[in-house]
């Protein structure tokens, strides 16, 4: 309480009426209530811009940014009503001094050198300052970007891609094969392979796409030293087979990109137009001007030519020769090849129909296909081939349209470097490379690149507008310009240590560091709060002490005012920050499914706590005292802002 530290070292009674004890709870409340009350409110408005996030960004940071809002609102209910009563009950009996306590006196001890030394070399604390503040913008640009930190499943999606023309039987081998060596490795604990669509509408995946879930066994029980990327690249090393082209994901990421961009990989350029031989030719193009390129792999074109189709074309003048017709023949080939429904069968409450047609070892070739009877009324059995050319027709697998244009893609994911220098050097590459294009076709880039672009986007306008908020909260709390400014400028000097931070941990820029970058202003704001606060209640103390003029009060008088401004208030000032740490830091030695996007969000508010908490310790005081001297200079007097209701 303040008003015990203004009767510290007087001779007073132990104790005091409970009427007088009421009066200084209510004024010392007062005091810190509405600046605390308004840092409560700018964490919260700081936090309103993620709402603004759409898509997958959105969804994921959305429960975050309700439950942190809601918290605060509570809280800052709590602060100006249930704290003051809670106080009034507890803080009772005989008080003691702030420099009474040991950990007080060990804290002012260290400080209070620091900061007269710092106040003493003014221009090189600026200095010392700037100069961080000015090696951290080349260092953020350092930095890798992607859109989100990849989250690990716990498990391996393997997609390779074959020939649009592979048999059944071909596939079914393949697939036998990847699984059996793929279980070979120590770390897979369950394999389960598929090869073409499942039954249903919404998977349009050919036989030739190949999906294999790899499930592993807890990382205890994997080989000393091994990681997840090591497992992928040990797998991709000896699942190199001819005519198949590797793939590796998860598989929840996995679907999601398919349903929110419709490629099945990080990266996809999709190639738009009117002809899919040009497009086919196109494709190709852009493969061999993105070759090479550090980070691309599994680079490969979804095929869009190169179907296999068979093709029965009717002879109509040999119908007539046989007594048949074309409905004959569409129904000896419907009944053959595809079945022919005879029934249904029913087994509890479902129903399944059965159909019958030639075995698999009648219809697996041209020249059986050929010799399927067809019966005619005048000659009995006759030959498919008599009345029909059977022949296998190339064509396109699949036809994929947007925008109402014919679409082809090439497709890679993005390994052992981060996702934006990675698509940026691509693209550079792709604007030297000649005669792609031609006219009245273009290229999109798609996957999660998109959804970056998207959130950088979003972010680039999303930043100015926190600063903007939190900038008018510090006005209606300290109803100075001045006084909102100086705390304010904490936000820089936060942004210095969580940058440097995410760098030495290996972290690239994305949604989840911007995340964590958003919340650390709000805190940083609000430590540097509490110390103007206490900065102002000690220059009120010298105003009342010798007058609030330039004739009574002198340089030496604002020094030790805001000396003991600074180093008088220090506990209430570290506790705020070591609130913020203790919560935050048991997150750095987190494990399990999710921690790979909270520590991103966590790094650069640890950091930036830190070197905020530095700046507002020592430069604080610093601008705060060279302000006051410009008031007295200009003014003759200091301009007293109150901070209590």
């Amino acid at each position: 309480m303040n008003w015990f530290r203004k009767i510290a070292g007087k001779k007073t009674p132990d104790w005091i009426s409970e009427e007088e004890r009421l009066k200084v709870i209510e004024r010392s409340s007062k005091q810190v209530s509405r600046g605390v009350f308004f840092a409560t409110i700018i964490i919260i408005t700081s936090f309103l811009p993620v709402f603004m996030l759409t898509g997958q960004e959105g969804k994921l940071f959305h429960p975050l940014a309700f439950t942190k809002t809601f918290i605060m609102m509570v809280d800052a209910l709590l602060v100006i009503t249930l704290a003051p009563v809670l106080i009034s009950f507890f803080m009772k009996g005989k008080f003691r001094p702030d420099h009474a306590n040991p950990v007080n006196r060990v804290l002012e001890k260290i400080y209070e050198p620091v900061i007269r030394t710092v106040l003493k070399w003014r221009k090189t604390t600026i200095a010392v300052n700037l100069l961080a503040l000015a090696i951290t913008i080349p260092l953020l640009k350092s930095l890798g970007s992607e859109f989100m930190p990849p989250l690990d499943e716990q498990s391996i999606l393997f997609m390779p891609v074959t020939l649009p023309d592979v048999s059944n039987a071909e596939a079914k081998r393949i697939l036998q094969v990847q699984d059996k060596i793929i279980k070979s490795l120590p770390e897979v604990e369950k394999v389960l392979g598929k090869a073409g669509r499942a039954s249903t509408a919404t998977d349009n995946s050919p036989i030739s796409m190949i999906e294999t879930i790899i499930m592993l066994k807890p990382k205890s029980e994997w080989r000393e030293g091994m990681t997840k990327k090591d497992i992928i690249n040990e797998l991709d090393a000896k699942l190199q087979i001819p005519g198949v082209v590797n793939g590796w994901t998860q598989p929840i990421i996995n679907r999601i990109n398919m349903l929110a961009t419709g490629i099945r990989t990080d990266v996809g350029v999709k190639v738009y137009g009117q002809n899919l031989d040009t497009i086919a030719a196109v494709s190709e193009k852009v493969k061999k001007a993105l070759e090479g390129t550090p980070g691309i792999m599994d680079l490969y074109v979804e095929p869009v030519t190169g179907g296999k189709y068979l093709s029965i074309d009717v002879r109509r003048a040999d119908l007539g020769r046989y007594g048949l017709s074309v409905d004959d023949v569409n129904q000896t080939v419907e009944t053959a090849l595809g079945g022919a429904p005879i029934g249904n069968t029913i087994e509890g409450r479902q129903r399944f129909s059965i159909s019958v047609r030639l075995a698999q070892d009648y219809r697996n070739s041209v020249e059986r296909i050929r010799r399927i009877p067809v019966i005619s009324p005048v000659f009995g059995e006759v030959p498919l081939s008599a009345v029909a050319d059977i022949t296998f027709e190339n064509g396109p697998p699949m036809i994929t349209s947007e925008n109402a244009m014919l679409r082809g893609a090439v497709l890679f994911n993005v390994r052992d470097r981060d996702l934006g220098s990675t698509v940026q050097e691509a693209v550079s590459r792709m604007n030297e490379a000649k005669g792609i294009l031609p006219p009245g076709y273009y290229l999109e880039w798609s996957g999660q690149y998109e959804n970056l672009i998207r959130g950088q986007q979003t972010l680039l306008w999303m930043a100015p507008l926190v600063l903007i908020i939190i900038f008018f909260s510090l006005y209606f709390a300290f109803h100075s310009i001045r006084e909102a400014f100086l705390s304010l400028i904490t936000v820089p000097f936060a942004l210095i240590g969580g940058a440097y931070m995410i760098y030495f941990w290996g972290v690239n820029l994305s949604v989840a560091v911007a995340v964590g970058f958003i919340a650390l202003f709000g805190i940083a704001v609000e430590t540097g709060i509490v110390m103007v606060i206490y900065l102002n209640d000690a220059m009120q103390q010298l105003v009342n002490k010798k007058g609030n003029s330039a004739d009574t009060i002198t340089r030496q008088d604002l020094l030790e005012h805001v000396v003991h401004g600074a180093a008088k208030r220090l506990r209430p000032k570290l506790m705020t920050v070591c609130v913020s740490l203790f919560g935050l830091i048991p997150v750095l030695w987190a494990s399990g499914v999710g921690t790979d996007v909270m520590k991103p969000i966590v790094l650069p508010m640890i950091g930036g706590v830190l070197t905020s908490s530095t700046h507002i310790l020592l430069v604080t005081p610093l601008i705060f005292l060279m302000s006051k001297e410009y008031e007295l200079r200009k003014y003759g007097k200091l301009q007293i802002h109150e901070v209590r209701h």
